[in-house]
């Protein structure tokens, strides 16, 4: 099982696209409301209870401010009482919990620890743990369905890299590349195409995940734009007909690795 300590919200705003992270939170955290209100009303969104508590009364929006950006909530009201998200409630972990959750789920699938954190971050809320895991196996279900979505229409513009965090497997702490494909399509719309995970940034690696791409659909690739790693500068000679290009980030990085404190300001100025 996994142990991530990276965060996914740091993953998607390097690939410039933080849609994909907001969306699942929104998911979760209106799931969660309707275990919320179903323990309170006694009966489940639509179902029929002789014995409910109280009756529902429709929705009111309202935003959540999250790490991963604004999140728009419908909260259930009630005929009679009141009900108010326990995640809202000030110093309430949910929302830390929830990001776990779902990073887990993109790398390497939600462990029992991470579900024991979301439990607790929930107590006292009359959701049961059994509930908790039924939700977390939707989460991994969605995540998976985005992952292995088909791709559809055009890529002229395709950006790769990766980034190394610490799981657990078999009871050690490794470190394992975590890799992901940012697309542009025709209408200049970017989004996160694929990720994978693997032991290593090596080009059997990178070759799979490309051709794994491509399966799904990815075409009309006309450039490719990663760091100057030679794993995949030979995965996209083999797997792509398409040019690539060194990322400009990853060589202001290079260039002033060299320049030392004192003259990496001339350096920038020069290349600027």
């Amino acid at each position: 099982m996994t142990d991530a300590v990276m965060s996914l919200r740091a993953l998607a705003e390097k690939s410039a696209d933080a849609d994909v992270l907001r969306e699942m939170i929104g998911f979760a955290a209106q799931r969660l409301m309707e275990l919320e209100v179903g323990g309170l009303t006694g009966a489940a969104h639509g179902g029929k209870n002789p014995e409910r508590l109280a009756q529902r009364n429709g929705y009111r929006d309202r935003d959540w401010q999250t790490r991963a950006g604004t999140v728009e909530l419908r909260i259930p009201k009630l005929r009679t009482g009141s009900y108010f998200p326990s995640f809202l409630e000030p110093r309430r972990m949910t929302e830390k919990a929830l990001t776990a959750v779902i990073q887990e789920a993109y790398i390497q699938g939600i462990s029992t620890r991470a579900v024991d954190d979301l439990v607790q971050a929930s107590g006292g809320t009359g959701i049961s743990k059994s509930q908790v895991s039924r939700l977390c196996q939707e989460i991994d279900e969605r995540v998976n369905a985005f992952l292995d979505r088909p791709i559809e229409g055009e890529w002229p513009s395709l950006w790769i890299d990766a980034t190394y965090v610490k799981v657990r497997q078999n009871h050690r702490i490794v470190s394992v590349a975590v890799i992901v494909a940012v697309g542009v399509n025709t209408d200049g719309r970017r989004e996160v195409l694929g990720l994978d995970i693997g032991p290593s940034e090596a080009e059997t690696f990178w070759t799979e995940f490309l051709r794994k791409l491509a399966r799904r659909g990815l075409r009309g690739v006309k450039l490719v734009i990663s760091d100057a790693h030679e794993g995949i500068k030979a995965s996209v000679a083999k797997v792509m007909t398409a040019a690539w290009q060194r990322c400009r980030v990853h060589f202001m990085r290079n260039v002033l690795a060299h320049a030392g404190r004192s003259g990496r300001r001339v350096v920038s100025a020069f290349i600027a």
